[in-house]
């Protein structure tokens, strides 16, 4: 079992059902389409792989204390969960990525 990934205050865990409990706890919050925020944490020099994944938005970022990882936001109009969802796996192949 992989260790947890805290997203939205959900932890977790890469296993088969954790993008069934995620869409339900979407669907539970969010009306769709919504503005989404997705928020992320990389270390330094994966900031453009997580970029590319949001290529025609911007984002907030900020550098850790000392340098070694930074956090990266951007807020975007999502049609459902599905794709919120979605959204998240391409995140994961990121190596190091931590989604809040």
């Amino acid at each position: 079992m992989k260790s947890p990934r805290l997203v939205g205050a959900t932890f977790l865990f890469m296993m088969p059902d954790w993008g069934e409990s995620l869409r339900e706890k979407l669907d539970q919050h969010y009306t769709w389409p919504a503005l989404y925020t997705f928020k992320f944490i990389v270390p330094k020099g994966k900031e453009s792989e997580v970029k590319n994944l949001f290529p025609m938005h911007e984002s907030s970022e900020r550098q850790s204390k000392n340098g070694n990882y930074t956090s990266i936001t951007f807020q975007m109009m999502m049609p459902g969960s599905e794709a919120v969802i979605n959204v998240y796996k391409q995140a994961y192949l990121i190596k190091g990525i931590i989604a809040l």
